[in-house]
């Protein structure tokens, strides 16, 4: 396993911004397994949450040579 990190920042909340980082991660790295979540923060505006911004790390399995020619 390797691990690399992204962060994902949305108005929806949370839960939105884990599963943008989460999805634009799965466009350029395969086989993602697992995350942490490392930091959260945001913006109030008015005395609410206006914007979330979820800071992670991402794990993936790494191909051995047998499996390399199994994913293309």
């Amino acid at each position: 396993h390797k691990g690399s990190g992204t962060a994902g920042a949305w108005v929806e909340g949370v839960q939105a911004a884990l599963e943008g980082a989460i999805s634009r991660a799965s466009e350029t790295i395969k086989r993602l397994d697992w995350f942490t979540g490392k930091e959260i923060r945001g913006i109030v505006q008015n005395g609410k949450p206006d914007w979330y911004q979820v800071t992670l790390s991402v794990g993936f399995r790494v191909l051995d040579g047998g499996d390399v020619h199994k994913e293309s």
